[in-house]
């Protein structure tokens, strides 16, 4: 039996398809993948066999293959995004009929289920380029650490970009604090602490409190709550794939949870005050970071006593330097003393995270999102 059995509405508003597409006569295997989309939170097309209706093929952002519909789809154009799917381990001819129909996978259920469905979830999603994801950590104590991730995601909301800042240090007073977001409503931490495998990025977005044209996951004022390695994990894949940027204000002690942060950090930037002493305490913060980060570019708060300029305390510790912030006329980084850090757009501390995000989008093709 050939033929869509479903209708053709298969995208989004922004124009983007987001149904995935089953090509398959096996009723079972049938059953098996639309159990896998109904817990990916994707509604597929599905086609009994072949032919494919017309712009099915081209158009739909994955293609499920049956392997008793290979045959059938040889010569097919070649297109990224389509997959075989089979049962028998032992089928050698598997692998010549994935050429045939140009699949990107071969993929054996029950087995690769648990992947299937993050691939099916992605594409109900609308996932594409990841999030620019930067960290921000103090050298030592009082180094400014969080101003300055407040002040980078405020900057980037008022550049237009999506942006989420996570506050990933539970003694840090809270980021919705500097924001000025204490009774904002919306999740916090402690929501999130048993989160396990995929969180939903746009449910997590739309649940966390908007300030400032960003969205901010921070702590609530109860006791201290532990968020575990996989937690952090699984909240910070979520974010990242809603793409845009993700600034994460971290700590300086490096745990099983930082360390899952860490790891998905594109690149970190550690602050530290134009202090010997303030040098020598980042020093040993850099060692434990670059353990899981390779991208750790050092900060410098003015002013330098005289001898010790910026470029030669990023030299003391080993690190490119991302910059130096002098001290601010106001407190803030606003001139006239109002908003969050970052949000006047004047001063040092705004230009500065202004300048970091052109540089980022200049080495990475435009910032995403």
């Amino acid at each position: 039996m050939a033929g869509s059995a479903t209708p053709e509405r298969t995208a989004t508003t922004d124009g983007r398809r987001t149904r995935p597409l089953i090509i398959t006569e096996d009723e079972e295997l049938l059953d098996d993948l639309l159990r896998l989309c109904a817990a990916a939170g994707a509604e597929p097309e599905v086609a009994h066999g072949v032919p494919v209706r017309r712009g099915g093929w081209e158009g739909a952002p994955l293609i499920l293959v049956g392997d008793d519909c290979a045959a059938g789809l040889t010569g097919r154009g070649r297109r990224p995004g389509v997959l075989l799917i089979g049962r028998d381990l032992d089928d050698p001819g598997i692998w010549q009929r994935a050429v045939g129909v140009g699949a990107d996978h071969v993929l054996f259920l029950p087995d690769a289920e648990t992947w299937l469905v993050d691939r099916l979830a992605d594409v109900a999603e609308g996932v594409g380029r990841p999030a620019l994801t930067v960290g921000v950590l103090g050298g030592r104590g009082g180094a400014g650490a969080s101003t300055l991730a407040c002040a980078l995601a405020v900057t980037a909301a008022r550049g237009g970009h999506r942006t989420m800042l996570i506050d990933a240090d539970p003694l840090g007073g809270g980021l919705d604090v500097l924001l000025g977001g204490e009774a904002a409503q919306g999740l916090r931490w402690p929501a999130f602490a048993q989160s396990r495998g995929r969180v939903a990025g746009t449910a997590l977005e739309e649940s966390l409190p908007e300030l400032h044209s960003l969205r901010l996951l921070s702590w609530d004022r109860g006791d201290a709550v532990v968020i575990p390695p996989p937690a952090m994990r699984s909240v910070l894949a979520a974010a990242r794939r809603r793409g845009g940027v993700v600034v994460v204000d971290l700590p300086r002690r490096v745990d099983d949870t930082v360390a899952e942060a860490l790891a998905q950090l594109d690149l970190g930037l550690l602050v530290v005050p134009a202090e010997l002493r303030a040098v020598a305490a980042a020093h040993r913060v850099a060692s434990s970071v670059q353990m899981v980060l390779k991208d750790l570019r050092a900060v410098v708060r003015g002013p330098c006593p005289a001898g010790l300029d910026d470029e030669e305390i990023a030299r003391l510790l080993g690190l490119p330097l991302a910059g130096e912030i002098p001290r601010e006329p106001q407190p803030g980084g606003a001139p006239d003393g109002g908003g969050p850090p970052g949000a006047g757009g004047r001063g040092p501390l705004a230009r500065f995270c202004a300048e970091f995000w052109a540089r980022a989008a200049t080495a990475g093709g435009g910032v995403p999102g």
